[in-house]
């Protein structure tokens, strides 16, 4: 490591849990980040931090004056363009070293295999079922795991699934085949403490280096069909398990 790097994460490699060794595997990680907004975008500024080597964010939306209350990545300057391009500018200027590529279409069934392809991780922040699902299935089709994150008003969860093995669940095993529509309630009905989707993402960031570093160093670990839930009216945490559906559509005959 370059001695410009190791003083950047100088921080780190004195961890023990992390050290020398885990910020190296870092560097060599590939993580896709799905959706650039509420959880997206504060989560991508410690991601970006950690020195994942490579990354690819995808987001096919531009942003609006409403996000700068969340969506700690943009300012005034951004407003009208697209969130992909602003993520991938501000991850350039804040350290040139990474790797950074983009998406700025929708996902549909016909992208979203090739997105996911030879990651090592899949982080999915976005707002409706349909995508999260979708998102979900090529992850196990791909064998890549899945860290998802959603928040809304006071609430966030964050889980990790694994459905591409023998035994854990995915998300749709979660969930289900009833939200298979873009059904999702909005922030914009409902209200959200911006505060709250920033909790909800930096909880998702460590959670995707603990995976990432999962088998290298004392930090890692996996966390395989666990669900944390995030509670920010009354202040607290609480974490379950699911178990693998033998009868799900999404991973159930891998």
């Amino acid at each position: 490591m370059p001695e410009n790097r190791l003083e950047r994460f100088a921080r780190h490699i004195v961890l023990p849990e992390i050290g020398g060794a885990g910020q190296v595997a870092l560097a060599q990680k590939h993580l896709v980040l799905v959706g650039l907004g509420g959880i997206g975008s504060p989560a991508l500024q410690y991601l970006a931090a950690a020195g994942i080597g490579k990354l690819t964010l995808v987001d096919d939306d531009k942003v609006d004056a409403s996000n700068l209350q969340r969506q700690t990545l943009y300012n005034e300057r951004d407003i009208g363009f697209g969130k992909a391009t602003c993520a991938k500018r501000w991850v350039k200027l804040f350290d040139p070293a990474l790797d950074v590529e983009i998406s700025d279409r929708r996902i549909d069934a016909e992208n979203v295999d090739a997105l996911v392809a030879c990651a090592d991780l899949v982080l999915d922040g976005t707002d409706n079922f349909a995508t999260r699902l979708a998102v979900s299935d090529a992850c196990v089709r791909a064998g890549v795991p899945l860290l998802s994150a959603a928040v809304g008003r006071f609430q966030g969860q964050v889980g990790a699934f694994a459905g591409h093995l023998d035994e854990e669940a995915c998300y749709r095993c979660f969930v289900g085949d009833a939200f298979d529509a873009e059904d999702c309630d909005t922030c914009a009905e409902d209200g959200m403490l911006g505060a709250m989707a920033g909790w909800v993402a930096t909880f998702a960031a460590m959670q995707a280096v603990r995976i990432l570093l999962d088998g290298t160093s004392a930090f890692g670990r996996s966390d395989w069909s666990k669900v944390y839930l995030l509670d920010g009216l009354s202040p607290a945490t609480r974490a379950f398990s699911i178990a693998k559906d033998p009868a799900c559509n999404g991973c159930a005959s891998r």
